[in-house]
């Protein structure tokens, strides 16, 4: 499917572990995809969010989609760490999932993400989706396993400084981790730009896997 040629709306899939995960991973690109014409048909789905962190994951849905976050958010109450032990569960609601909703692109967990949680939605996310365009987008930890991204977005300085803002104004809960801070986010998206000569200086990345290549003229990914 050739994004920039579609007439009709797109379908694009949100996918994230915890509350927080899909607007550091791609909030900045899923503000400036809700802006387009016609505005694009949403699913902000998030596998682990209860009590305080399900009020933070549909608070950061609006806060990054706007109007379009209008009933897309749908939130699990999977147990934080434990995803590999609930894999059945989780594969029976990404099973569901995919026949209630079928998205043009999806954005989900890096496979190489280290947190075992991530891992699980990513690999279940290539396990459902085998004809959509994929992109991993990354989330900086303690971890180090940020990799090599092949796909930028860039975001303007303005963006940047709005994401990394609505991520602290949000994200209450997580505000304690030492990591977890303007400068931390911030400090990803300016390396990211510098590395595909962003004009505005910032840029999200993402892992695009599977690229199909049509000697047509025509481009697609899945």
């Amino acid at each position: 499917m050739n994004l920039e040629r579609s007439a009709s709306p797109l379908r694009i899939l949100c996918l994230g572990a915890h509350s927080d995960d899909i607007e550091i991973g791609c909030g900045g690109t899923l503000s400036q995809l809700a802006r387009r014409k016609p505005r694009p048909e949403f699913r902000w789905v998030v596998w682990s969010a209860a009590g305080s962190r399900a009020r933070e994951a549909t608070r950061g849905a609006r806060k990054f989609l706007g109007t379009a976050a209008e009933g897309a958010v749908q939130l699990h109450e999977f147990r934080d760490g434990y995803f590999p032990t609930q894999f059945a569960a989780i594969k029976d609601q990404f099973e569901s999932l995919a026949r209630n909703f079928r998205p043009d692109v999806v954005f989900t967990h890096t496979r190489d993400d280290r947190h075992q949680d991530h891992r699980v939605v990513s690999d279940l996310t290539w396990n459902t989706f085998r004809n959509q365009l994929v992109l991993e987008y990354e989330i900086p930890k303690w971890d180090g396993d940020l990799g090599r991204p092949n796909l930028y977005v860039p975001l303007s300085e303005s963006a940047a400084h709005r994401k990394s803002k609505a991520l602290v104004d949000v994200f209450g809960t997580q505000r304690a981790k030492d990591w977890f801070t303007e400068e931390t986010f911030l400090g990803l998206l300016r390396l990211r730009g510098m590395e595909c000569r962003a004009p505005g200086g910032y840029a999200e990345a993402f892992h695009a896997r599977k690229l199909l290549f049509s000697a047509s003229g025509d481009a697609s990914s899945r």
